[in-house]
């Protein structure tokens, strides 16, 4: 049921990245709210509170299969925002290298014959598709809505709408 130590340092290093995913959005956030844009703030707030309930999925993974979960340094997070848009695609960036980390992952359970791990991979797998997806759509919402103050607004007011989870909410 263990899995071998290098299995285990590449989840451990998935574990970071997923706080470091929280980091970025959590960023991301400020800087929307500090240009009056409270619905994305929110929304990528919400996003930030996710990723560590991601972060704690695979810590729950690695202690039931008597492994050692272990957070590596997390850099500040370094994100050129200049509009909602920027910050979105910055957000898009970080989740397509969230997925590019998750399919790795994959690959070295599969090579190391760990079948244990599928279930669990196989749910990052669709959320990866589904976080990637979200964030394409409203990416082009704001591309829809261009310098349009009043549609910008509106789709700020969307934003805030999202349902609000708490962190250990283990259903997200």
């Amino acid at each position: 049921m263990q899995m071998s130590d290098d299995l285990e340092a590449r989840f451990n290093q998935q574990i970071t990245l997923e706080f470091e995913a929280s980091a970025v959005y959590r960023q991301l956030a400020i800087e929307m709210d500090v240009r009056d844009l409270p619905g994305a703030g929110a929304w990528l707030r919400h996003q930030a509170d996710e990723e560590i309930v991601h972060a704690n999925k695979f810590i729950d993974h690695l202690v039931d299969r008597e492994n050692h979960p272990k957070i590596a340094d997390i850099a500040a997070p370094k994100v050129a925002v200049d509009s909602m848009q920027t910050a979105f695609e910055a957000a898009l960036a970080h989740e397509q290298k969230v997925s590019a980390s998750i399919r790795d992952l994959v690959r070295a359970a599969e090579a190391a014959g760990d079948l244990d791990s599928r279930p669990l991979l196989n749910w990052f797998l669709d959320e990866q598709i589904e976080e990637e997806s979200t964030v394409s759509e409203i990416i082009g919402r704001i591309k829809i809505t261009g310098d349009d103050g009043p549609g910008l607004i509106r789709l700020d007011e969307d934003l805030a709408s999202r349902p609000v989870a708490s962190t250990e909410d283990s259903d997200d």
